[in-house]
């Protein structure tokens, strides 16, 4: 079944109620990445544009004390979205109440207005993400539509998503959310084959679920980052002083056994003597040597890679191959990433955190077909899970 989209509503004269992410890095005030600002802008527009008046609500960071709520207000973003919308947005330090209720009140079609971070509800007893019901259906009665377009939050059940959803006759996607939903869900539902998976990132625990629920799906799932070393160990190959869950080791050789010749490990890795990007460091083939640790996968692996991407038609990039952050082990994951890019005729598909960081610091991100705006909502999306913030949404 298709999920209702903004697109269906008519929302003229409507007070529509919009579930944002904005919650971009901010220091001192100032924005650091506007990315999910801009990426929320076509269901913004395409209210005001149809006589709606657009409430926004997002939650930014994570409100644990009073000292949190100075640095974690949602002005600096509402000034922002102004900037970008070229008009006037009412922002309102208040999360209920009448300044909020007037405030509303006073909108005329085609106005925005963002309120305060929703989860300065969370100081007094975590009422935005626990789902509090009393203050769901208070924020369902402030609009007459709601549309959630916050695929970053969709994988937790928040009073922002799933608890005015419940409050409302029908829940309508965004665009973003709609975008999210069509390539992440078609990835793992209906690929067009050959489809490639390539998980990085430290842990095996953290891409146990996604590993499993692709094997019977990819034709090839590459392995690289830290989790490799855990994958050694249960080959029985010496690793070093390289990373390692020891409590996963059983895990990988049942993952290596259902795999078979579809998952593909690094032949070589770039090794040094301790977690430092000036550490000597050098290439080794197979066991890692004593006294190193592995911080890169290496050139022949990267070979290995781009030679399993030849006429891949779907392609999941989800976490880095190495240590991405130090540049000398953040070559692998840059190769990757220009592999990815070259690619002609594949639906390219990264899932979020430093596998966007590294698509945007190559330069490469116009050639993705899709960058997920979710880290963890990606990742659990692409385990086959259920996220309450989608199945909140209408059917049509």
């Amino acid at each position: 079944m298709a999920k209702l989209i903004v697109s269906d509503l008519d929302v003229k004269d409507k007070k529509v109620l919009i579930r944002v992410d904005f919650n971009v890095p901010i220091k001192d005030g100032v924005i650091g990445d506007d990315n999910r600002i801009v990426a929320a802008l076509p269901t913004i527009q395409y209210v005001i544009d149809h006589g709606g008046k657009a409430i926004l609500l997002s939650h930014l960071g994570r409100v644990k004390t009073e000292e949190d709520k100075a640095k974690l207000s949602l002005r600096p973003v509402a000034e922002r979205l102004s900037e970008l919308l070229k008009k006037p947005v009412t922002f309102v330090p208040a999360t209920r109440g009448p300044e909020l209720e007037d405030a509303i009140n006073k909108m005329n079609d085609g106005d925005v207005l963002v309120m305060e971070n929703t989860r300065f509800e969370d100081l007094d007893g975590k009422k935005e993400s626990g789902n509090d019901p009393e203050l769901g259906k208070y924020w369902a009665s402030l609009g007459d539509l709601y549309v959630n377009d916050a695929f970053g939050t969709a994988h937790r059940a928040h009073a922002s998503n799933v608890g005015i959803a419940s409050n409302m006759k029908q829940a309508a996607a965004g665009f973003l959310m709609e975008k999210e939903i069509k390539f992440l869900g078609d990835a793992v539902q209906n690929p067009k084959r050959p489809f490639v998976a390539i998980l990085g990132g430290a842990k095996v625990s953290d891409k146990i679920g996604v590993i499993r629920n692709l094997v019977p799906k990819a034709d090839k799932i590459i392995v690289g980052g830290g989790m490799t070393y855990t994958f050694y160990a249960a080959k029985g190959l010496s690793i070093g002083k390289s990373l390692v869950e020891k409590d996963k080791i059983e895990l990988a050789k049942q993952i290596m056994d259902e795999a078979g010749d579809k998952l593909l490990l690094p032949v070589d890795n770039v090794v040094a003597t301790e977690f430092s990007n000036d550490a000597p460091h050098k290439v080794v083939e197979g066991a890692i040597p004593d006294g190193y640790m592995a911080l890169d996968i290496g050139p022949k692996s990267v070979e290995d890679i781009k030679a399993a991407l030849k006429g891949a038609k779907t392609v999941v990039w989800n976490g880095p191959m190495g240590v991405f952050e130090m540049p000398n082990y953040a070559k692998g994951t840059l190769e990757v990433g220009e592999a990815l890019g070259a690619l002609k005729d594949a639906t390219t598909i990264i899932g979020g955190g430093d596998s966007t960081a590294a698509a945007k610091q190559l330069g490469i991100a116009p050639q993705i077909t899709h960058i997920s705006t979710g880290g963890g909502a990606s990742l659990e999306y692409l385990e086959g899970k259920t996220l309450p913030g989608i199945a909140a949404i209408s059917e049509k």
